[in-house]
């Protein structure tokens, strides 16, 4: 389905808003009440600390002739840290569903939703328009914006939410004027109304401090007729994304494939950023190109929308995730590292038909009870990939001279 979208001009501004028109004002609705959260939460005690390296396998999608899931009852938190009421945090969820949303909308009040499709599209209808958003495509909601999630079919994907910031485009530095994702190809929605009364009720879901609250009302939120700003939804295509890569010796921070940011308080440290290894030419000289064994003050969530990760071909899948917390070590395993240390060192592609990304964070996340139990998807022989990692020193080693 072809949508009409128009370029997001300004990414990056200091004053967010948007005017709308509507119909109706949405502040015409019965009260919230309480309602089930099932797992998305915000609770980062539910379970003991685990400083391992993590790894999941495909998170299960519920088959449709057994249970009935939309978007909002199909999240699932996996971990997370901060706080939604201090405005300072960050949540990675997980959605997995196979039914559209039908007279029911969804409202953040916490933060930004990143989403990251892996397996189906998603059709995003918003206040602003609508957005058809397949998988190698991301969209973001902002805070307080509604959205419905239509699908077809058993869908699957990634989020990542952050308190407090907004995402926006990183600082680029020495690169200068061009380069990674350029505002140009940034997209958002078309003005599209419906002036539709429903006399059943339609049910608005607002996630507020970390719970998900509803009301009724008898008409449908998407009844804006037009609207001009800059605080909108948008979408981008990650083929669009410029990859700037090393071509001479030695292995770049991965902070060169950073798409979006969402920045802290103090310079230089992010809440989180959106971080893709797309497909690219490896050319380095003299090098072990791929990710070197390391530790970091960062969290390292990573998931993978189609391919194989080139440090980890086996194990991690599509649909699939990783946690490596902050001070932990990991890299490699040992077929990668066998590989790659007797290569032969010439021009090649990297990542050829695969999308890998990674949530990284300066806060230390904890993984929900979900998440290390409740999903029964966590692959606990993940460590076993570094065990057959074998000595090579050789203290009487010398370069060979020209």
């Amino acid at each position: 389905m072809s949508l009409p979208l128009r370029t997001l001009a300004v990414q990056d501004l200091c004053l967010r808003d948007s005017w709308l028109y509507r119909i109706l004002p949405s502040v015409r609705h019965k009260p919230f009440t309480p309602m089930s959260c099932g797992d998305l939460t915000e609770n980062w005690n539910e379970v003991e600390p685990d400083p391992n390296q993590l790894r999941w396998k495909p998170f299960n999608i519920p088959k449709s002739s057994e249970k009935k899931v939309d978007f909002i009852s199909g999240l699932h938190t996996v971990c997370g840290a901060g706080d939604s009421k201090s405005r300072n945090g960050i949540a990675i969820h997980m959605y997995t569903c196979n039914t559209s949303m039908i007279d029911k909308c969804f409202q953040n009040a916490d933060g930004d939703f990143l989403i990251v499709p892996q397996q189906g599209e998603i059709l995003i209808t918003t206040e602003f328009g609508k957005m058809m958003v397949e998988p190698n495509e991301i969209c973001v909601i902002q805070q307080g914006m509604r959205f419905s999630v239509d699908v077809f079919g058993e869908t699957r994907g990634y989020i990542l939410e952050v308190f407090g910031a907004h995402f926006e485009l990183p600082d680029l530095g020495p690169i200068g004027a061009n380069g990674l994702a350029n505002p140009r190809d940034f997209q958002t929605p078309v003005a599209w109304y419906e002036d539709r009364t429903v006399a059943t009720g339609y049910t608005i879901v607002n996630k507020y401090q970390g719970k998900l609250f509803s009301c009724q009302q008898d008409f449908s939120p998407f009844n804006v007729v037009a609207w001009h700003g800059n605080y909108t939804p948008y979408k981008y295509n990650l083929e669009n994304f410029m990859v700037i890569n090393c071509v001479a010796f030695d292995h770049a921070d991965p902070s060169i494939f950073t798409v979006l940011t969402a920045k802290s308080t103090r310079p230089g440290v992010a809440i989180a950023d959106f971080v893709i290894f797309p497909p690219r030419w490896g050319v380095a000289d003299h090098t072990f190109r791929p990710p070197y064994y390391h530790r970091n003050c960062m969290s390292e969530f990573m998931g993978l929308i189609k391919g194989h990760y080139e440090a980890k071909e086996e194990g991690f899948q599509p649909g699939g995730a990783s946690l490596h917390s902050i001070m932990t070590p990991h890299g490699p395993d040992v077929d990668c590292f066998e590989k790659n240390s007797t290569a032969v060192l010439k021009p090649e592609r990297v990542a050829e038909g695969t999308m890998a990304f990674m949530f990284e964070s300066s806060f230390s996340m904890a993984v929900t009870k979900w998440g290390l139990d409740t999903c029964h998807r966590l692959d606990k022989s993940y460590y076993k990939c570094w065990e057959a990692l074998k000595n090579h020193f050789n203290p009487n080693w010398k370069p060979s001279s020209k």
